[in-house]
């Protein structure tokens, strides 16, 4: 069994980082807070006359916000992403009957993986014929 703690790495402390701040940011408290600030912000447009100042005090901090946090959101996205996909892989790994060959292919080419949809699809095909002989076989003859 793999432990999180024999993995440490110079990646280490922004992954820790980026997982800290991605839960938090999407807690509810966090969401309630930023609604607070842009409330704050709406309430205080009159005392700043609405000025071109006031807007761009907003639109600068949410614009830095959000392209940080796209950088979070894509790390967290991608440990998820690469975490299912190992879990998957064992489960392949582990059924006898299954194709080992389909291990690790979300790493194959665009083309590669179309013809693996055309073989699967052609397979499904085949299992819907099969189906609509079985149930045309075992409906009683009209005479």
């Amino acid at each position: 069994m793999i432990k999180s703690d024999e993995n440490k790495g110079p990646g280490q402390g922004f992954q820790a980082f980026a997982t800290k701040i991605s839960g938090w940011m999407g807690s509810r408290w966090s969401f309630l807070g930023a609604m607070f600030i842009i409330i704050a912000w709406a309430v205080s447009g009159p005392y700043f006359h609405y000025s071109d100042t006031w807007q761009l005090v907003v639109n600068t901090a949410t614009t830095i916000v959000t392209f940080l946090m796209v950088f979070l959101i894509q790390n967290t996205q991608n440990r998820d992403a690469r975490a299912i996909h190992l879990k998957l892989d064992e489960i392949i790994r582990s059924i006898q009957p299954a194709d080992n060959e389909m291990i690790d292919i979300e790493k194959l080419s665009d083309d590669e993986l179309e013809t693996l949809s055309k073989r699967f699809q052609a397979i499904r095909a085949a299992c819907q014929a099969r189906t609509r002989e079985s149930a045309a076989e075992s409906e009683p003859a009209t005479s």
